[in-house]
């Protein structure tokens, strides 16, 4: 469970450059080299989550397509609007019995650091610990270009607060096991 909760938590913030890949407006790119992220939820008994990411245009693209929010088919509504120098994303997404309603405000520059504030709201489907059904959570993202990668990282490493380390390219081939029912 675990390294579910890893995984899960590294696609959340995976997510933050972009949305989804085959929306209208496609999201910028981020400057290659090392960004720091951090996540924190509001009104919810969860620490504060920081990781730094190694990227450059091929890995940041890997990261938007394979992370990048929900599948097409699983959402009834996918919108994003440019609205006086901020995007706005809209969606709702089915998955199982469960429907996520998101609204995610991002500012900022691609090239430097941006901030995401993500909403959302989970009907249905099997209990989650810590999140209320029908109750709303708050998310910030902040992410900060650093400079270059560091000695010895290469494109598409994540090094979490907690020392650990892992590559993108390599998720592919860790092992998550299924969740008992």
């Amino acid at each position: 469970m675990h390294r579910h909760l890893i995984v899960s938590a590294i696609s959340l913030t995976l997510a933050a450059p972009a949305l989804s890949p085959a929306l209208a407006i496609d999201m910028p790119a981020r400057k290659p080299g090392l960004w720091e992220i951090k996540m924190e939820f509001e009104g919810r008994n969860l620490p504060a989550t920081s990781m730094r990411q190694c990227v450059d245009q091929a890995t940041d693209k890997l990261m938007n397509v394979n992370f990048g929010g929900a599948s097409q088919e699983a959402c009834s509504k996918h919108d994003i609007k440019k609205v006086a120098g901020a995007m706005i994303v809209d969606s709702v997404c089915n998955f199982g019995d469960a429907t996520t309603t998101s609204h995610a405000v991002i500012g900022g520059s691609f090239e430097s650091a941006y901030t995401m504030k993500v909403t959302t709201k989970r009907d249905g489907g099997p209990p989650l610990p810590g999140i209320t059904p029908g109750a709303e959570t708050h998310m910030t993202i902040e992410a900060k270009h650093l400079g270059a990668c560091e000695a010895g990282q290469r494109p598409g490493d994540v090094m979490l607060s907690n020392g650990m380390k892992m590559n993108v390219l390599d998720l592919p081939k860790m092992s998550v096991p299924p969740r008992k029912p």
